[in-house]
């Protein structure tokens, strides 16, 4: 099965000039989901890894089954303000201006490998700020895992960890 049949493309959407990839597609359809979640938790396998991260929100949607495939933890990176209790943060730029992304405290310490899973990656902003911020902690990044990659923005090059996509668009 080709996952790029359940990806929707929307030209012009939110504004002129984006292609919007949409995986509503690939949610509603229990096939083509179990092989994003197989695919991804097969790569994942042999990373090392005890933790699984996802930043909000449709990291959620597919960090946790592949926590849940490989019998691990999963833990939410999510925007500031939105956690309660301790939280080890961190800013990183957006196109027009910047944003904090946070993870429990209680979710993440010092000598863990951690596998960071979403549903796109474009410039990279959000998973290498999740990188750093991981890094900073005294943890590693065992892994990064997207269904959807913009290979035109190379923002997977940006990373230190190894990474791989599902499905590949230029732009």
């Amino acid at each position: 099965m080709d996952l790029k049949d359940f990806i929707g493309v929307t030209e012009g959407f939110p504004k002129p000039g984006i292609s919007w990839k949409d995986v509503s597609p690939l949610l509603a359809n229990p096939e083509a989901m179990h092989q994003c979640i197989t695919e991804i938790s097969a790569w994942a396998k042999d990373k090392g890894a005890n933790l699984v991260i996802g930043p909000e929100s449709r990291g959620f949607l597919f960090g946790c089954p592949v926590a849940y495939e490989l019998g691990l933890p999963f833990g939410m990176a999510r925007k500031k303000g939105k956690l309660p209790g301790k939280t080890y943060s961190t800013s990183y730029n957006l196109e027009y201006g910047t944003d904090v992304i946070e993870i429990p405290a209680s979710s993440l310490k010092k000598g863990d490998r951690v596998l960071l899973i979403d549903d796109l990656m474009a410039t990279g902003g959000t998973l290498l700020a999740l990188e750093k911020l991981v890094e900073s902690v005294g943890a590693e990044v065992a892994g990064v895992a997207t269904v959807i990659e913009l290979t035109d923005f190379d923002g997977s090059k940006k990373l230190n960890a190894p990474f791989m996509s599902l499905v590949k668009y230029p732009h």
